[in-house]
């Protein structure tokens, strides 16, 4: 069964002064979504979600994806990016996850941009105008927290019970007058590990 798209829309924040004070680059940050009809709102329990998974997500992601390259101009210009998925009322979490944990969707968006790093995600369910938030990690490595972002947005008359809102966020920069340094800096001091920075 096709994914049922309702409505899609793109979103551009520019951040010009923060704290005060004029950021030497502004932050700019995209958001596209697609208001979807949830595939399997109204089945009961589904206990296969892969038809519906392999219909829909590549759909997705190419569309969102296509959106953000066109409102960026290039992939080379996307540092920061990420993922999120609202599900309505009559839906379960694992619905929105189905359609964005999936290599399916996420392939295009990682290819289109040259990405490294794992895209960031929340995953989360709600009523028409729920917060969609957008987590974003710098798209080549993951410890530069100058890009840890998110993007805060809605859509008043989505999700309905029965859709998924599904979003991609990207930025161009980080966080203007950035100061906490990256997590390389604490794990030397700490004397720990990139690859185990726990330290168990």
């Amino acid at each position: 069964m096709a994914i049922q798209i309702r409505k899609t829309g793109l979103q551009i924040e520019t951040t010009l002064i923060e704290g005060g004070k004029a950021a030497a680059v502004p932050l700019k940050l995209f958001t596209a979504f697609a208001v979807v009809k949830n595939p399997w709102a109204g089945r009961g329990f589904v206990d296969d979600l892969k038809p519906e998974i392999h219909a829909g997500a590549p759909v997705l992601g190419e569309l969102l994806t296509r959106m953000i390259i066109d409102a960026v101009g290039s992939g080379e210009a996307v540092e920061g990016y990420g993922k999120s998925a609202v599900v309505g009322l009559d839906g379960e979490i694992e619905h929105g996850s189905a359609l964005i944990h999936t290599l399916r969707f996420g392939n295009f968006y990682r290819q289109a941009v040259g990405a490294k790093s794992y895209l960031a995600f929340c995953n989360t369910r709600g009523p028409a105008n729920a917060p969609i938030m957008i987590p974003l990690m710098d798209k080549n490595d993951e410890g530069r927290r100058s890009h840890y972002l998110t993007i805060q947005t809605s859509i008043p008359d989505a999700p309905a019970a029965d859709e998924i809102v599904v979003a991609l966020g990207a930025s161009i920069g980080g966080r203007p007058h950035h100061r906490i340094g990256d997590r390389y800096q604490d794990l030397k001091d700490l004397g720990q590990d990139v690859a185990n920075p726990a330290g168990v």
